[in-house]
């Protein structure tokens, strides 16, 4: 387990992030394909997968399950973060292994063997969303809690441009 505390320039860049436009809109969009995700897989999708060949059914069943995997790591990810957000969770709390990003192996592996033309439609547009989604956030996980741990950050211009518009404004 990571028991590192948070430096403050990383408690800063967590906060900052969760109050974020780019946030609330990762976390709409996260939060909206978890449920069209929901009402494919328990409507159409579980009507197209009874129509497949075995292998397709195997396949789909496996990449269904992928599916699932990546989303429910980036909703989890995505409620600590807006727990942060809130002031129900500590900015350091959110450097823990247990709240980050986890199951790479699954969330990026190589999808099933099985001709992508088997595959329902339906389910291969939620997958190609859902892998983007991850990716995104895995790339914020990584820039907000892995990159440099162990060293400061560099002084973003832009960030250090807000901080003396606060300074100079009284901390809007």
């Amino acid at each position: 387990m990571n028991d590192v505390v948070a430096a403050p320039w990383r408690a800063h860049v967590i906060q900052d992030f969760a109050r974020s436009e780019l946030f609330e809109r990762t976390f709409e969009e996260g939060m909206a394909l978890v449920e069209e995700t929901a009402a494919y897989l328990d409507g159409a999708g579980r009507q197209e997968s009874k129509l497949l060949s075995r292998n397709a059914a195997l396949a789909y069943a496996s990449e269904s399950m992928r599916l699932t995997t990546r989303l429910m790591q980036v909703a989890s990810w995505m409620l600590v973060q807006r727990a942060v957000r809130e002031g129900d969770m500590d900015p350091e709390a959110a450097c823990e292994d247990r709240y980050r990003l986890a199951a790479e192996e699954v969330c990026r592996g190589a999808p099933a063997e099985a001709p992508e033309e088997e595959l329902p439609p339906g389910l291969l547009a939620l997958l190609a969303r859902s892998e983007k989604l991850y990716e995104r956030v895995r790339h914020l996980d990584r820039r907000m809690y892995v990159e440099g741990v162990d060293t400061p950050a560099i002084a973003s211009p832009v960030l250090s441009q807000l901080d003396r518009l606060k300074t100079a404004l009284g901390g809007f």
